[in-house]
């Protein structure tokens, strides 16, 4: 089952963290990914530019969309990263969601990915996708 785990900050988050050096972040942050790695759960995971470097919204109220500069909501909608986890059950990634060290302020959202086969298998781009992805296997 694959799960993804989605980081969350808010302003108390900052706050807490802003006297933490940047390397030392990294470092907890890597050794987690390390555990992850060498449990064979980890599928990947990457941390997020901060929305006024680059990012941009689409409102698809309008035909065509809308392109908005920056982040979409109020600071809590947004999300700093992710990882995609592969685990034999919810509990697994309810354990691997716990060992985040992630510090006071910040809230882990954690999603189960659906696999193809839960879509209707006659849908033909279901069927296109799943050709799809049995060629990027090869």
């Amino acid at each position: 089952m694959r799960y993804m785990m989605i980081m969350r900050t808010t302003d108390a988050a900052e706050e807490a963290s802003k006297d933490i050096p940047f390397d030392e972040m990294l470092t907890t942050m890597g050794r987690y990914n390390d555990e992850l790695i060498a449990a064979g759960a980890m599928v990947s995971g990457e941390g997020l530019a901060p929305p006024e470097d680059g990012g941009f919204v689409l409102d698809f109220d309008t035909d065509p969309p809308t392109v908005t500069d920056g982040a979409y909501g109020e600071k809590a909608a947004l999300f700093n990263g992710f990882w995609i986890i592969d685990v034999a059950s919810r509990e697994d990634a309810a354990r691997w969601a716990t060992k985040c060290p992630l510090g006071p302020g910040v809230k882990l959202e954690v999603r189960r990915i659906p696999t193809i086969e839960e879509f209707p298998q006659d849908n033909e781009y279901v069927q296109k996708e799943r050709k799809w992805r049995n060629e990027q296997e090869k």
